[in-house]
């Protein structure tokens, strides 16, 4: 039986008479045809994805699996409608975190009309893709239910970009908090080394140049079914996708490169922060009569000259008093122990 996904985060949606996807249980996605060029052009790139020598197999597995077409009941009430059937890129995720990030600093091709070069030329400006090179087009977060507007992605800066970006690998969902990036390391990880994979691609490939195509990064925020996270990264969208004609495609390469610049500049950043401590839970054990508080922690190079480490912290409640130290060359504990502690002056913390 078809149904509306539930996790769509970009383009059209099947709801309210409008001509949108499907999918079905069996892991297949339903991506209606368009009646123009943009509908003929998407279908011919699929076809000729699996045979085409300038495709080495590592880079197809950026792509969703195609199964042909198939002529099934559009969602918005018309009958009978032409559908691409593609791989249902969540059917394996329980509660996903999504993301769908249109790469390149312009929309537009030149063999496009000029109505159309107008709009795009008009909303690149005024969204991030001018001026970043990619512009973040819909995210969804199944667990907090986080979806921000269309509206609100659109008009964000490159530090909104970063912050939502920082927000999309967070386990904390009450928006007001800072990002707590507690998946950060993992995703970002993740992310990192299968963007740097298809910029290897992207700087030697001519076959075919890529306008608004997007980067799909998909991650488990809920139940894991299989070890880890899952972070999937492929890419959708090739309903404007032109021969290259032996020209390598600067656009979308030099999109990629900004948005692998923004994850390395996170990590980065990350690690810098992680002189911090951040203790977004603690843990109560028992043994007996006595009661322990857990305080997970992390630390950067600063402390005991290693790159980043996680460290635990176990206290007896009865001895909360008890006097910790840190390198006195790191930074102060974060916002969650600040409240907590104070200074002493060799650089340890008290607890109050």
């Amino acid at each position: 039986m078809l149904k509306v996904p539930e996790h769509q985060v970009a383009g059209h949606k099947a709801k309210d008479g409008i001509l949108g996807p499907l999918v079905d249980d069996s892991g297949k996605f339903y991506k209606p045809l368009q009646n123009d060029s943009r509908g003929s052009t998407e279908l011919a790139f699929y076809t000729s994805l699996s045979s085409h020598p300038a495709i080495p197999p590592s880079i197809r597995t950026f792509f969703p699996a195609f199964h042909g077409t198939k002529v099934v009941n559009a969602s918005n009430g018309i009958g009978p409608h032409p559908h691409l059937v593609l791989e249902d890129l969540l059917s394996d995720f329980t509660k996903p975190s999504v993301i769908d990030i249109k790469i390149g600093s312009r929309t537009w091709y030149p063999q496009a009309s000029e109505d159309y070069i107008n709009k795009c030329l008009a909303k690149d400006r005024e969204t991030s893709t001018a001026s970043l090179g990619f512009r973040i087009s819909g995210l969804k977060d199944a667990v907090s239910g986080w979806e921000p507007t269309r509206k609100f992605l659109q008009n964000l800066s490159a530090e909104g970009a970063t912050l939502v970006l920082r927000r999309f690998v967070s386990s904390n969902d009450d928006v007001s908090e800072d990002p707590n990036c507690v998946f950060a390391k993992e995703v970002f990880g993740a992310v990192l080394e299968r963007l740097l994979e298809l910029k290897n691609w992207f700087e030697v490939q001519t076959a075919y140049h890529f306008y608004s195509c997007s980067v799909l990064v998909v991650y488990e925020k809920g139940e894991a079914k299989g070890k880890g996270l899952g972070t999937l990264v492929k890419l959708v969208d090739f309903a404007h996708v032109l021969d290259g004609n032996g020209v390598i495609d600067f656009n979308f390469l030099g999109g990629l490169c900004s948005l692998i610049k923004f994850v390395k500049d996170m990590l980065a950043s990350l690690h810098h922060d992680f002189g911090n401590c951040i203790c977004n839970t603690r843990l109560m054990l028992s043994f007996g009569k006595v009661a322990f508080m857990v305080f997970p922690f992390k630390a950067n190079s600063q402390f005991m000259n290693l790159e980043l480490i996680n460290c635990m912290l176990v206290l007896p409640v009865s001895m909360l008093k008890l006097v910790f130290f840190l390198n006195p060359g790191a930074a102060s504990v974060n916002r969650c122990m600040q409240r907590k502690t104070t200074r002493t002056v060799n650089g340890g913390y008290r607890r109050k």
